[in-house]
């Protein structure tokens, strides 16, 4: 089952006073950038973000899956709470870094 347009554009509006936000069709799945930081993943209408130190102790009992076939595993982020899912989008935000431009071959 893919991810509804209708799903990421909820993800984007619990997420929306966090930063700038704009999100990329990736497979039939979505990536969201928050200020051009690669942040949540989703697929089958599930938000997922990395597990990173920072998040660690905020998503302790949090589901715990893959995105996609070959993925490392990832937390599963309760996008139906709000706060709770700035609060550590935020955190991301703040430790991710805004991916390097490729160079065209």
């Amino acid at each position: 089952m893919a991810t509804t347009e209708s799903f990421i554009n909820y993800v984007c509006e619990q997420l929306k006073r966090i930063g700038e936000i704009r999100y990329k069709k990736m497979f039939g799945e979505y990536l969201v950038y928050i200020d051009e930081k690669p942040i949540v993943v989703v697929c089958d209408n599930t938000a997922f973000v990395k597990k990173l130190d920072c998040i660690e102790e905020d998503m302790e009992g949090a589901d715990i899956g893959y995105p996609y076939k070959g993925a490392k595993e990832h937390y599963v982020l309760d996008i139906e709470n709000e706060t709770h899912s700035r609060e550590v989008v935020s955190k991301l935000v703040a430790e991710t870094p805004v991916p390097k431009k490729k160079k065209k071959a």
